[in-house]
């Protein structure tokens, strides 16, 4: 990435895959725990299930901020409850 003069330019890191690969388990255990299924996970984040599908593969794509959002108010979590995977 090139930044111009006077622009500021931040670089977000993609997400580790660990992180990713435990964000998936913890959404499909929250669905269990809840008994959503993918589709009704989907409904309620306003996303597409086929993207919650991908979140808990075993490649997961990076989760953007909006996404953990809607997850998050679908399971009526903060992002931080939604990311603690101590829980």
């Amino acid at each position: 990435m090139r930044c111009k003069a006077n622009i500021a330019c931040v670089i977000i890191p993609s997400m580790n895959k660990d992180i990713k690969i435990e964000l998936g388990k913890r959404i499909k255990a929250l669905r269990g725990k809840y008994n959503l299924s993918q589709e009704r996970l989907a409904e309620l984040a306003r996303t597409d299930y086929k993207h919650i599908q991908k979140l808990e593969g075993k490649n997961p794509p990076a989760a953007q901020i909006d996404t953990l959002e809607k997850i998050a108010k679908a399971f009526k979590l903060s992002v931080s409850k939604l990311l603690d995977f101590d829980d």
